[in-house]
């Protein structure tokens, strides 16, 4: 067994023990330096540990979730804040602010994005989404939903295929790759104007790059057939940097 297949187990075995009257999510860093996840609610539904936090790398955070919670959760990666929560981001950044309460990353960004229940549906809806563009993979896994659950991915690390046109820099590096609609606006690319249905929005040769390379993620808005997973789980594993 892997040192990471280890951790996730010991992980499982430790919070199996604790009551939740809603739904966990253990959120991981397993990259190699910190990132400071944000977390923005549905409107309707509260907010989350503040909306956002420091997670080292290495380490792991248990969010409880109520029950029929919606929203998403993102990564963040190069912040500085002051001693107010105030500062900035290279990616994924809500304002300049630590906590994202009420506001969300400004892309590109890698999403995860969730509906656990309602209430007049019990099942969780989740995926992983590159419709706001990517700027590090990340996983959500369903721990004990049994058969027929779905794992919502991005493990690749698509800043390594992205092309130019949507590449994000940071003294030369690049720490993002946008999303076309984001690059260029257009209603095509951004399933908007005459393109604004299922019928007229189709995947472009940039949604058909991001498939290639994160088959389990949304490429464009109307990838639900491939992208969105479901699930009625007591706990998920969402990690950044998952193991590919």
């Amino acid at each position: 067994m892997s040192n990471f297949k280890l951790f996730l187990f010991l992980l499982f075995f430790i919070t199996s023990i604790l009551a939740s009257d809603g739904t966990q999510l253990i959120v991981v860093n397993n990259c190699k330096g910190p990132v400071w996840p944000g977390i923005l609610a549905t409107a309707g539904h509260e907010a989350l540990n503040n909306g956002g936090f420091r997670l080292n790398s290495g380490q792991q955070v248990v969010v409880d979730c109520p029950k029929h919670w919606s929203g998403r959760i993102w990564a963040r990666q190069g912040c500085c804040f002051d001693e107010t929560g105030k500062g900035s981001c290279q990616t994924g950044d809500c304002a300049g602010k630590l906590h994202c309460i009420g506001t969300g990353g400004e892309p590109p960004a890698t999403l995860v994005e969730m509906t656990l229940g309602t209430s007049s549906n019990p099942r969780h809806y989740y995926d992983v989404s590159l419709v706001d563009g990517f700027n590090l993979p990340v996983s959500m896994i369903p721990v004990g939903g049994g058969r027929g659950c779905g794992v919502a991915a991005c493990e690749a690390d698509l800043n390594d295929f992205c092309p130019e046109k949507l590449a994000v820099r940071r003294d030369g590096k690049v720490v993002g790759c946008k999303s076309a609609c984001l690059a260029t606006r257009e209603d095509r690319y951004c399933c908007t104007g005459e393109y604004i249905s299922r019928a007229t929005c189709k995947p472009t040769a940039f949604a058909h790059l991001f498939k290639a390379v994160c088959p389990r993620a949304y490429s464009y808005a109307y990838d639900e057939s491939t992208g969105l997973k479901t699930c009625i789980a007591p706990r998920y594993v969402i990690t950044f940097c998952p193991p590919n």
